[in-house]
């Protein structure tokens, strides 16, 4: 059993900065050791900046570091699956980004090397963990909303400035690197959170097109599932309205009221029932990731259970797959 986390991050990019990166150092019994970039000075200035003892700039010189006893992994999905599989080879744990990978298949891959080499895998959706979302599920498990019906996903985006960059396009339009566009970037979050909140998905299916052209990925998603437990739900993505028509909203109706919330910001989640209405506001931490790496490092010392696994993970990988017409 393990004493202290000493993190090695592969992976130096936005998303690490403030969001991630700083709760590893913040966690107790967790310390942020090393950093890689493949690019020539990121990771050097990444671990100045962040008071960050090493860094390298080779993802496989990271992962032999005898000082390190766990990996976590910040890339694009398109080497989740090979960081992944070194990292166990290694016999050290794994967190990685979401989603998992890029397609369900590569899913499965990494649970079974993970399990070859009996070296737990985590998977960063960290909204299971975020105080906001607890509140949801609290309010569900009260039965103030009473018996849930139904579930609907609403969201409506308007295209960022870097999707106009045809010669150089964000890799999370480029199916190739993403396993789609913003799509499977940000509506894994929310079917996720459903995983989490109501029950796992038993089966999805959806429409996908691309309407405007920018980018190869699909801009534009339907879909319909059902629940193990035989909830339906349906969602609608769309991330090319105008900023007017800009929508972020999730709604759990009940037998005897509903639950609305968004998936992406602090605002209250607002409760509707036969007595009115009630908002219910919660704390957005700073490194979103901190309550969820909390639980990881629990785990690992052997004290407590991280709710967000390559099992659950996968899951969600299969639905977007499913709603995709993928498999």
């Amino acid at each position: 059993m393990m004493k202290e986390l000493r993190w090695g991050m592969i992976g130096c990019g936005d998303v690490t900065e403030v969001k991630s990166g700083p709760a590893f150092n913040r966690v107790p019994h967790s310390k942020l050791l090393a950093v890689m970039c493949r690019t020539p000075g990121r990771a050097e200035d990444y671990a100045a900046r962040h008071r960050i003892s090493k860094w390298y700039q080779d993802g496989a010189e990271l992962i032999a570091d005898p000082e390190i006893n766990a990996i976590y992994i910040a890339t694009p999905p398109d080497s989740h699956l090979i960081y992944t599989e070194m990292a166990a080879e290694a016999g050290k744990p794994v967190y990685v980004e979401k989603p998992m990978a890029r397609n369900y298949s590569e899913c499965l891959k990494m649970i079974g090397i993970c399990e070859k080499y009996d070296v737990p895998l985590f998977v960063a959706y960290y909204r299971r963990c975020l105080p906001k979302f607890q509140t949801v599920r609290k309010l569900l498990h009260s039965g103030r909303i009473g018996t849930v019906r139904t579930v609907m996903i609403t969201l409506h985006l308007s295209p960022r400035e870097e999707d106009f960059n045809r010669e150089n396009l964000p890799w999370r339009v480029l199916p190739e690197v993403a396993g789609g566009g913003y799509f499977v970037d940000l509506a894994s979050h929310q079917l996720d959170l459903l995983d989490y909140l109501i029950a796992p998905i038993a089966k999805a299916k959806g429409i996908a097109k691309n309407q405007a052209g920018l980018y190869p990925a699909e801009d534009l998603v339907l879909a319909i599932f059902h629940f193990e437990n035989d909830i339906a739900g349906s969602g609608n993505w769309c991330f090319t309205v105008s900023p007017d028509n800009q929508l972020d909203r999730m709604e759990i109706i009940g037998s005897k009221g509903k639950l609305e919330f968004s998936a992406f910001d602090d605002s209250p989640v607002r409760l509707s029932h036969q007595s009115g209405t009630e908002e219910f506001s919660d704390i957005w931490p700073q490194h979103v990731h901190q309550p969820l790496v909390e639980t990881v490092v629990r785990e690992l010392l052997g004290s407590g259970k991280c709710p967000s696994t390559g099992i659950s993970a996968a899951r969600t990988s299969r639905v977007m797959d499913q709603i995709l017409g993928k498999i």
